[in-house]
């Protein structure tokens, strides 16, 4: 995320005609999150899936509730066993339900909610927002959302929103932060298949060692002389 606010720091200070704003900022910082939505244990994956938690006791909810409703109101015959086998489907499933497939569900249901509002507000770009959140996480990690396209997806998801909101450099923010990420992961020994699927050859420059003590001391260092890169670039414009 770190790498995202400074990318948004540059884009506020240094291209012409964006305001200086942390909104914007921010959400370079939330875009450079974006492309690990599919992978487990991403911040925004956590974030985003509210509902996670609660996804398995909604199952058992519905089924006990599906349960007593076929048990008290529905009279014996072919509907009252549909009932009952509908109740220990869900209740089945609740049970079954573990760790990533909870987090894909949670996802899946948080981007539905998202597609919904923004069919409901008219906004398009809301509606694609939710499509991206809740496919997304269904992905191999580092595949689809690690290319070039996906890029272009998430700057395009700006652009209307900009079109949509009157927020100019809504597009910079948010492709700069996501691009940023993809270029972070191009520095890791895994790379990124930027062009995939067709090229499907990952593009790195293998200097970080994900999870690694050396790699994490490294990211770290990359940062900072990103950060001094961009602030002394920021305050020289400033000065003319």
């Amino acid at each position: 995320m770190a790498i995202g606010l400074i990318t948004g720091v540059a884009v506020a200070g240094l291209v012409p005609g964006i305001p200086f704003s942390p909104a914007g900022i921010a959400l370079a910082g939330f875009s450079s999150l974006a492309p690990d939505l599919d992978h487990p244990g991403s911040r925004l994956s956590k974030r985003l899936g509210f509902a996670q938690r609660y996804v398995r006791w909604a199952f058992v909810g519905v089924a006990a509730g599906l349960a007593l409703y076929t048990h008290f109101l529905v009279a014996p015959g072919p509907d009252r066993r549909m009932g009952f086998t509908a109740a220990l489907a869900f209740g089945l499933i609740g049970a079954a339900l573990q760790g990533d497939s909870t987090r894909k569900l949670a996802l899946l249901f948080t981007g539905l909610c998202t597609v919904v509002a923004g069919l409901y507000t008219s906004y398009v770009w809301l509606s694609m927002l939710g499509l991206f959140v809740s496919v997304a996480p269904f992905t191999s990690h580092r595949s689809w959302t690690h290319t070039l396209w996906a890029a272009g997806l998430w700057t395009y998801i700006g652009h209307l929103a900009n079109q949509s909101l009157g927020w100019h450099g809504v597009a910079l923010f948010a492709g700069g932060g996501y691009v940023s990420h993809l270029l972070a992961d191009t520095l890791t020994k895994a790379g990124v298949k930027w062009f995939m699927p067709l090229l499907d050859t990952s593009f790195k420059l293998p200097l970080i060692r994900t999870g690694s003590a050396s790699g994490n001391a490294l990211e770290v260092a990359i940062c900072i002389g990103y950060a001094l890169l961009v602030l002394g670039l920021v305050v020289g414009h400033f000065q003319f």
